[in-house]
């Protein structure tokens, strides 16, 4: 008999909770058509306790009444980052607690709420970039993605942001997420101009794009293609996971991207990346080659490769690798630079020379030759050089080193006329 007295009394405490909680949504609901919000915010935390016993129907809704609440405080700009946070949470609790009772009441509203909240925070997000407010702006960036998980940019650009705020290890589990889903990134983009705004409109399907075209609402259609993500995710990934010490667990990573997507270029382009990170040149001109296999035109690929070479003190291939970027193009002045100092580096021994030399007759034929064999250096640099400042005027360094060569061999017409330039 005892027993069922106690279980009797329970009945009626929760009886009486849920009255004491509808009468504080029917209270909260009334504040807020009042548009006393900060009123209605302050029943519903009132409320919260209540919320764990209640049925699925009026936990959806509370969250609704909730999110409505907090989003016109963010509306009104109270607290608005943290009170657009509290809301969209509200409605992702209200659409798992209509899911789970199998009643869509209020989801549809809340719908529309959450595209609004997402935008916002889009455009927060963006503005907290402006002013280096990467942190902030990175967390906004994942709401966003949480609100809408189909819309997967959301979540690389709050990788990358994070990435910018120097916290990795956020970045990490981020990009791991993407690596999960296996995102590229990759797509296409239909823009026109709008002849109203004179501004680039962006069209799903290059089939309305082409539709309000034929109308004459818009004009200058093009289309931008959207080159794969995955090696820049994977780049990212690789060196947060250097950085930590797991340079293993780096390149067991980026070898299953390129197992999972062989014809990803930039993925091979991301491992070798990181071979050269660690020192590992052969391996990493190994890969440049698969690449290079592909794409034989990429010119900072063959600029790399030109590089690896000098540090490797492979004089012949480097200048055959810079020489091949300047032929891909001809505007390359790293190229230019790289190979005048290449060409520039034969000057050291025979300077060497020159300085252990003595007074005697032998000795001065042989100063006598090695000065022209300077002479010479200097000749064959000068092209090079005239070339790289003709693509690159404001590079100083450039200037002086050709200043120089035209000192050394008296060259003074050449040398006014560059001053001049450099004024």
């Amino acid at each position: 008999m005892k027993s069922k007295y106690v279980i009797l009394t329970s009945a009626l405490l929760i009886s009486v909770a849920t009255f004491a909680q509808k009468d504080e949504l029917k209270a909260a609901e009334k504040a807020l058509k009042k548009g006393e919000s900060q009123e209605a915010a302050t029943i519903l935390k009132g409320a919260e306790s209540l919320i764990a016993n209640a049925s699925d129907a009026e936990k959806a809704q509370f969250f609704f009444v909730k999110g409505n609440t907090f989003l016109d405080l963010a509306n009104k700009n109270i607290d608005a980052d943290k009170n657009l946070t509290v809301a969209s949470a509200a409605y992702l609790d209200l659409i798992a607690a209509e899911k789970a009772s199998g009643k869509a009441k209020y989801s549809t509203e809340a719908a529309t709420s959450i595209t609004t909240i997402k935008y916002k925070l889009i455009n927060s997000a963006i503005a907290d970039s402006k002013v280096s407010k990467d942190h902030e702006s990175a967390g906004k960036l994942y709401d966003a993605y949480l609100l809408d998980k189909k819309d997967t940019l959301n979540l690389y650009y709050a990788a990358s942001t994070y990435v910018n705020a120097k916290e990795y290890d956020k970045a990490l589990g981020l990009y791991n997420e993407l690596k999960t889903m296996n995102y590229s990134g990759k797509g296409t983009n239909y823009l026109a101009v709008n002849k109203l705004t004179s501004e680039e409109d962006l069209f799903k399907t290059l089939q309305e794009r082409d539709r309000m075209v034929k109308m004459g609402t818009h004009e200058k259609p093009r289309t931008e293609v959207i080159p794969s993500k995955r090696g820049e995710i994977y780049k990212n990934m690789a060196l947060i996971l250097v950085q930590n010490g797991k340079t293993e667990e780096a390149k067991k990573a980026i070898a299953e991207a390129r197992a999972a997507n062989p014809e990803d270029t930039s993925l091979t382009l991301t491992e070798a990346n990181l071979y050269l990170e660690t020192k590992d040149f052969d391996r990493y001109k190994t890969l440049i080659n698969e690449v290079l296999v592909k794409n034989p035109n990429d010119a900072d690929l063959v600029f790399n490769l030109g590089v690896i070479s000098g540090n490797a003190k492979d004089a012949v291939a480097a200048e055959k690798y810079y020489t091949r970027a300047i032929e891909i193009d001809p505007k390359y002045s790293n190229a230019y630079i790289n190979l005048a100092a290449l060409k520039l580096e034969r000057e050291r021994p025979i300077i060497e020379e020159m300085n252990k030399l003595g007074t005697s007759t032998k000795d001065m034929k042989r100063y006598a030759d090695l000065k022209v064999e300077r002479q010479n250096i200097f000749k064959s640099v000068i092209p090079t050089l005239e070339k790289a400042f003709e693509v690159d005027p404001k590079n100083e360094d450039v200037g002086k080193t050709l200043l120089n060569v035209y000192s050394a061999l008296e060259m003074t017409a050449e040398k006014k006329a560059l001053e001049a330039k450099m004024k």
